[in-house]
């Protein structure tokens, strides 16, 4: 279990309803931004979910990083396909360099 200040785990009841997702090809953004509820939360509680989601500490999340962010939200996560992950990519990549920023 990672850590840094909030941990997913403080989420878990919002989560509960992730394992919709879980399937295969099932995985879509804008679905999961509604479910766990990302646009509720404090400019402070996003930075931290940003912070455990930037595994190497960057600054920016990266597409290798995405690829597990299911697995931070649910115990019985799986690893975004290709596409599902280029997707979230897109979503979230505001200035078009292949990357996540905390802003």
């Amino acid at each position: 279990r990672v850590c840094v200040d909030i941990c997913f785990s403080d989420f878990s009841e919002q989560f509960s309803g992730l394992s919709s997702l879980i399937a295969a090809e099932s995985f879509n953004y804008k679905k999961f931004f509604e479910m766990v509820g990302l646009k509720k939360k404090s400019p402070e509680d996003v930075k931290k979910v940003f912070h455990i989601l930037d595994k190497d500490r960057s600054g920016f999340i990266e597409e290798e990083e995405l690829k597990f962010v299911l697995k931070g939200f649910t115990p019985d996560g799986r690893d975004l396909s290709d596409k599902e992950t280029k997707a979230l990519l897109a979503a979230g990549d505001k200035d078009g360099d292949g990357k996540i920023g905390a802003d």
